[in-house]
């Protein structure tokens, strides 16, 4: 959905968005930009030099006290209270029976300090969820979102662009600082968090700082990127590129209804590692054996599954799943989806078909991630 007049909720960076021609579309009640050359472009853009993406929209919650490292081990289903400061780690917020209800990133920024970046969408599900499994420790949550921006800089020259940018102090340097670690340091006399993560595939950093100062910072890193390739992008690219990487997308792979080992994430869940957490025993039992299992699905031609069509047996027809995600990779140039699926049928080079608005194409189990990117080894 084009848009020329706002509605719902504005980032912080909009007018930098509106001013830069961006196409904006409505993302879990926020405008956000969707695009602002061509999705195509912004993609291939990201593959070969770097993308700048405006991510405010995402909910961070502060987590602070004594007891924060304890109260998020028992709130979410990884062990939080042994990180060091600066580290990061990939996580679940788990319902009682073991649906996902988020999935995050938690960073420990300081001894006693604890962040946890949360899907737009599910805010008030997270905050919620976390202010009422943290009551009995130590600790206070306070949901931050309103008062900060995220920008983040992905691709294979974004290690360039950041340690171009002026103004930039930080206690380790981002050619120092590892994947999923972060460091707080100052841009312009402003504290900012620079954090070693992303949701492309490729390197990239993501940039946290007070919403007032997002607009600069956003225009800053576009003029230090601009010898490098660095484009603005927006969700539609993000999209695809997360797919390719075979990242799941709460709402299509990850939802209430799935259980970690469904989708590939049980070794996100710490059984023997910690005590209990809200979703143990349910996690622990595992889902039924029929279950339906996440898998990669690729197909020949120019033809694409989306969301939602169903997945067919090659001999029968019968029905056996259903895509959660798809598209043409624009870096593969061929089609590639995530389904769930029957665990009968989840082998990779079993033969498939999918249900294209009535029209049956093949297509082929295959391992995740779709595209890895080349190392530089």
């Amino acid at each position: 959905m084009d848009s020329t007049q706002p509605h719902g909720r504005l980032s912080p960076l909009d007018d930098v968005h509106r001013a830069g021609g961006a196409s904006f579309t409505d993302f879990a009640g926020w405008q956000m930009p969707v695009r602002y050359s061509s999705e195509l472009e912004e993609h291939h853009a990201v593959r070969t030099a770097a993308g700048l993406f405006d991510l405010s929209h995402m909910a961070e919650i502060l987590v602070k006290g004594p007891g924060a490292g304890a109260a998020l081990d028992y709130a979410l289903c990884g062990v939080f209270s042994t990180l060091a400061v600066g580290q990061a780690r990939y996580s679940l917020l788990l319902t009682t029976d073991g649906g996902i209800i988020d999935d995050v990133i938690v960073y420990r920024t300081h001894e006693h300090r604890f962040g946890v970046v949360a899907n737009a969408g599910n805010r008030a599900q997270a905050a919620g969820a976390l202010s009422v499994r943290t009551a009995g420790f130590d600790a206070t949550v306070v949901d931050e979102s309103d008062a900060l921006a995220l920008i983040a800089v992905q691709g294979p020259m974004s290690q360039a662009i950041m340690a171009k940018l002026p103004d930039l102090h930080l206690p380790t340097p981002v050619a120092d600082l590892r994947y999923y670690w972060s460091t707080t340091g100052a841009w312009r006399g402003e504290e900012i968090m620079v954090a070693r993560t992303g949701y492309t595939g490729e390197d990239g950093f993501e940039l946290y700082i007070l919403a007032e100062h997002g607009a600069s910072l956003w225009s800053a890193l576009l003029a230090a990127g601009e010898e490098f390739g660095l484009v603005p992008a927006g969700l539609a690219c993000r999209d695809t590129l997360r797919l390719e990487a075979g990242m799941p997308l709460y709402g299509h792979e990850l939802s209430l209804d799935t259980l970690p080992q469904q989708v590939g994430l049980g070794r996100i869940v710490k059984l023997a590692q910690k005590g209990e957490f809200v979703g143990r025993g349910a996690v622990a039992h595992g889902p039924s054996s029929d279950a339906p299992v996440l898998v990669g699905l690729t197909s020949d031609g120019r033809r694409a599954g989306r969301a939602g069509y169903p997945v067919l047996a090659a001999e029968g027809g019968e029905p056996v799943g259903v895509v959660t995600s798809g598209a043409l990779s624009p870096t593969l140039g061929f089609p590639i989806a995530l389904a769930l699926v029957s665990p009968s049928c989840a082998e990779p080079g079993t033969e498939l078909v999918i249900d294209v608005r009535g029209k049956p194409m093949p297509a082929v189990v295959t391992s995740l991630p779709f595209y890895k990117r080349p190392t530089t080894d």
